[in-house]
């Protein structure tokens, strides 16, 4: 099935999932489930799927409510769920988890999230680490502290007055606009991203692409958020899990990799035994459509590599 076709997958809370899924050129080493950002979609990783087929990697990817192909009730382009969003999406990233282990019995599963995705996966892992053999949470900002708050106080006031179902007017000023401001001689008010001029230009021409999300969505992206900076619940994951986090040393929306840093402190402390970190030089905020994705993709698939064989060995040696 090749990533470009689109398999929608009903849901028992009656969604349809907009699925992708590639397999791998040869015999298969696992399975990768990628979640993408928010204001994007599932296509947009079509080159990293593919080169992780030609890296022995199945690759499965679905838009997430709200965004791309996917279709629920409620939850029209840039909303999740009319409440409660945060259980909603993590249900759907569940349905394709069981799919995917269910379709390839006996392979591991790694869950990928990019950016609002990395929020979305370590959340999932949260819930269900039992159901994952390894996770990358890639240029993820679980530090959002004071200001996140703030964020959310703004956000009861923009639905008292304006309503959940409307584009934020002021979330985006605070997150994109003020992300696009950091960037020296941009070109485009979404330079932030990458520099690669013909992937912003990409982007900017995608018409399920760079749009504002909802009231409703802003609010359970900070769910999420504070949900994933609560060392309470991130201690019930086994310490021996492996995680692989990446950021961008020029990458606006984690103050320039220090939010990646944070993630890996907290799960040092908690006593996490497998954590690798990679901080990219001048690197923005989508690596795998950086001018260096070449060098960050081949690491990643070195580290699953790495990482599951040597869990493999730890596994029949205990």
């Amino acid at each position: 099935m090749p990533f470009d076709d689109v398999e929608l997958v009903k849901t028992a809370a009656g969604a349809a999932l907009a699925l992708r899924f590639s397999p791998a050129a040869g015999p298969a080493r696992t399975i990768v489930h990628i979640n993408h950002g928010v204001s994007e979609h599932s296509l947009r990783y079509k080159r990293f799927a593919q080169f992780l087929n030609g890296q022995g990697f199945h690759v499965y990817a679905h838009d997430h409510r709200g965004h791309g192909l996917t279709r629920a009730a409620g939850a029209p382009a840039g909303r999740f769920a009319p409440a409660d969003g945060l259980n909603h999406v993590l249900d759907d990233v569940d349905a394709i988890n069981n799919l995917a282990r269910s379709r390839h019995p006996g392979l591991p599963l790694i869950v990928f999230g990019h950016s609002m995705g990395g929020l979305i996966a370590l959340n999932y892992v949260l819930g269900h680490p039992d159901k994952v053999a390894a996770a990358a949470i890639w240029n993820a900002n679980f530090s959002a502290g004071f200001l996140g708050r703030l964020a959310q106080g703004i956000l009861r006031a923009e639905r008292m007055f304006l309503g959940s179902d409307v584009p934020s007017m002021i979330l985006p000023k605070l997150t994109f606009q003020d992300w696009g401001r950091g960037i020296k001689n941009a070109r485009t008010a979404s330079d932030w991203l990458s520099r690669d001029p013909d992937e912003v230009d990409t982007y900017l021409a995608d018409p399920l692409s760079g749009w504002n999300p909802t009231v409703s969505m802003w609010g359970d992206i900070f769910d999420f958020i504070f949900a994933g900076a609560d060392d309470s619940l991130l201690a019930k994951v086994p310490r021996d899990l492996p995680f692989n986090l990446v950021g961008g040393a020029e990458d606006p929306a984690t103050a320039k990799g220090k939010a990646v840093r944070d993630l890996e402190t907290r799960m040092r402390k908690l006593g996490f035994t497998h954590v690798t970190t990679t901080i990219y030089e001048d690197t923005r905020h989508e690596g795998l459509n950086e001018i260096n994705r070449e060098v960050i993709m081949q690491d990643f698939a070195e580290w699953a590599a790495h990482t599951l064989a040597q869990r493999t060995i730890s596994l029949k040696s205990a």
